[in-house]
């Protein structure tokens, strides 16, 4: 499959999605853009305990839209470098750092793959957030890119969605757990059309999007087969977004604290120990 996806017609499909969506997104309650102004609506706390700390480190932030979650990585103490593919999106990011005040941060339009072409350094730290990886073809190619801009010693840290969490069918009305969607990377994407996004906010006009699954053995072999020497990969029974709808909130946040804002979802009891529905992923560059 082709690095370079400009003439793509998936990924310019996607583009002109995501593009759109900064704007509402930045307006939603869900992004809370206020709270975070204020300090609120931090990382997760997993990601916090497992990168550890970042003081004095450089981070190159893939697939970032507009730069929440790269802030609040410098505002532990990283140098930060955000990635997205999405103008709009890099331009948000830019004025949110001189709203925060972090104006060391740096924020670079490419796609992933088109990356190595526009940034020449290389990092302590690659991170990928959650909701990122659906939106490649090529998983393979991707860790080849993460591997290129690890410094030796240097890691790549991932917290995202199960695969087999995005194939179950998330329209079901009796609560079963069915896989629906394939598990495995397939070369022509799931298709679908929705008018909203992930958040609150006004209807979109561009309201297709593709998505690729990537099966767990399919991105630790990708990591590994880029040189990459495996930490450990950890899955998780709770989720950052509600995927199904019987899914239930839980709350991991003391009460009186301000700075963990972000609901997790779990399933219902009876199902909590049947699959997973999220995993971090820790891999090093050998020095």
């Amino acid at each position: 499959m082709p690095r370079d996806q400009k003439h793509d017609p998936f990924f310019e499909t996607n583009l002109a999605r995501w593009d759109e969506a900064v704007a509402i997104h930045a307006a939603s309650q869900g992004y809370d853009l206020q709270g975070y102004l204020r300090g609120e609506k931090t990382l997760y706390q997993v990601e916090m305990d497992e990168v550890g700390d970042v003081r004095g480190r450089t981070l190159l932030h893939l697939q970032c839209h507009f730069g929440m979650d790269t802030l609040n990585w410098a505002r532990l103490g990283a140098t930060v470098t955000g990635l997205d593919f999405s103008p709009s999106a890099v331009e948000r990011a830019r004025l949110l750092a001189q709203e925060v005040g972090i104006h060391d941060a740096r924020f670079v339009l490419s796609n992933v793959y088109d990356a190595p072409a526009v940034l020449a350094e290389q990092f302590d730290i690659v991170y990928t957030g959650i909701g990122a990886l659906n939106w490649l073809p090529d998983i393979t190619a991707w860790a080849r890119v993460v591997a290129s801009f690890l410094k030796p010693g240097g890691f790549l840290y991932l917290y995202e969605g199960h695969p087999m969490a995005a194939a179950m069918d998330d329209e079901r009305e009796d609560g079963a757990l069915v896989v629906r969607y394939p598990y495995f990377e397939v070369e022509r994407p799931i298709e679908w059309d929705d008018e909203h996004t992930y958040t609150d906010g006004p209807p979109l006009k561009n309201t297709r999007g593709f998505e690729w699954n990537h099966g767990l053995g399919e991105v630790v072999d990708a990591v590994l087969q880029a040189g990459l020497r495996l930490d450990f990969l950890h899955e998780h029974r709770d989720a950052a977004w509600q995927a199904l709808p019987w899914m239930e909130p839980v709350h991991h946040v003391p009460d009186g604290s301000r700075h963990q804002r972000r609901t997790q979802w779990w399933l219902p009891a009876a199902q909590r120990d049947l699959a997973p529905l999220m995993y971090s992923l820790k891999a090093t560059r050998p020095a």
